[in-house]
């Protein structure tokens, strides 16, 4: 017999079984049954939460962004905080970013089966016209939010401001940990990654002077 539950958290279950089949098998596993025999409720539950199965891949891919998107924040705000209150200037700026790369680095290799799905999802959303390009802009936009709050407290505490539009920068530094993590997720090449994020924390701080 299914246990009846308020409808969010009802459905914060199904997302959550959704997600872990889809962590096992790929996006592709994720079925009405398959989430129903999971979550051990009846396809009618599934289907009282959620229309179809693009309905429940935008709310999964929803989740995903939120769950990340907190981490992510939560690790480059205590990088941009931490550190020597009467360091600045390039250097300084630099330590930062370090750290903040660092930070990042944990949040991925600590999630790393999250960070597939987020690619498997965003490439569904915008195959899937029921699913919609949302999930990709929404995944973006939370990232870019929380990009940008780093780099403007990293310039703030070190008292150096950027010289290129933070969109371009967001834009940029985004587009080379996309690369570096798909990469990594394919070979496992961790030296390689702290390599190459060493060096993206090198190019980025390069585009700030002394305020």
């Amino acid at each position: 017999m299914t246990v009846r539950l308020p409808a969010d958290l009802r459905r914060s279950q199904l997302i959550e079984a959704g997600l872990t089949v889809a962590a096992e098998a790929g996006i592709a596993a994720v079925t009405v049954r398959a989430v129903a025999e999971h979550a051990e409720v009846s396809l009618g539950v599934v289907h009282y939460c959620f229309e179809n199965k693009e309905a429940l891949v935008t709310a999964m891919g929803e989740a995903l962004v939120q769950e990340l998107g907190a981490a992510v924040g939560t690790a480059l705000h205590a990088a941009a905080a931490d550190g020597r209150r009467d360091c600045v200037g390039p250097r300084a700026l630099r330590e930062i970013l370090h750290r903040g790369v660092a930070a990042l680095w944990s949040v991925i290799e600590s999630t790393a089966d999250r960070q597939l799905l987020t690619y498997e999802i965003t490439a569904y959303s915008v195959r899937s016209a029921g699913a919609g390009p949302g999930i990709g802009t929404l995944q973006y936009r939370v990232m870019d939010t929380e990009t940008e709050r780093f780099l403007e407290a990293a310039a703030e505490a070190s008292r150096m401001r950027w010289t290129e539009p933070m969109t371009s920068l967001t834009r940029s530094a985004l587009a080379t940990i996309d690369g570096v993590v798909l990469r990594w997720l394919v070979d496992q090449d961790t030296l390689a990654v702290i390599a190459e994020f060493d060096d993206l924390a090198a190019r980025i701080a390069a585009k700030a002077v002394p305020s």
